[in-house]
């Protein structure tokens, strides 16, 4: 049970972290709803809970050989400058009634987010980090479990909040959250990119 909650700790906090995905998420959750907001969470905690396993089994050594880091690096930075471009041209399709043309489905949503969240590799070294300060006294099965269950919660209780301040904004508002947050996809990408290439 400790090793659970020391996991659940965890996932819970760093999900908490601003980043790609957390704007994403709102986004995504102020222009087509709860369940999509929901759904591009659950790809977050899958990967967050899949990456930890990895950081537990030691594949963080892998991302330290030179091709296989530098593929993963520029194929995470488009994915994100992709993603990025497609929240911003949305910025200016949406219409009123807080509809938009690039509402996803939930299951769109969770494809999505699992592509862009997992185009970050070198998340699997910071969780090989937490892991080698988490790991006494701990046993990995649950603890990977707690991170996918902490990073659910959080991503949850954002998008539950997200779906309930929807209800008081308007258009102009989706427009400023499809802006901000294709600014910042764009931003990630093109800093892993440059990242990638500038330590090759």
């Amino acid at each position: 049970m400790r090793s659970v909650l020391v996991g659940f700790g965890l996932g819970f906090f760093v999900a908490l972290q601003l980043g790609p995905m957390s704007l994403y998420l709102v986004r995504s959750t102020l222009r087509a709803g709860l369940l999509t907001g929901l759904g591009v969470g659950a790809g977050i905690a899958v990967v967050d809970a899949l990456y930890a396993a990895a950081g537990a089994a030691g594949a963080a050594p892998l991302l330290l050989i030179d091709p296989v880091r530098l593929f993963l690096g520029v194929a995470g930075a488009a994915v994100l400058v992709w993603l990025g471009a497609k929240t911003l041209v949305a910025a200016w399709q949406v219409r009123a009634g807080l509809e938009g043309a690039a509402a996803e489905s939930p299951y769109a949503a969770f494809r999505t987010s699992l592509a862009a969240t997992a185009s970050n590799p070198t998340t699997i070294i910071s969780w090989a980090a937490i892991f080698s300060a988490a790991s006494t006294g701990t046993s990995a099965v649950p603890l990977v479990a707690g991170v996918g269950l902490g990073s659910l919660t959080w991503v949850s209780l954002l998008a539950l909040i997200t779906a309930v301040v929807r209800r008081a904004v308007g258009t102009r508002a989706i427009r400023i959250a499809d802006g901000v947050a294709g600014l910042g996809l764009v931003t990630f990408g093109g800093v892993l990119g440059w990242r990638t290439l500038h330590d090759s």
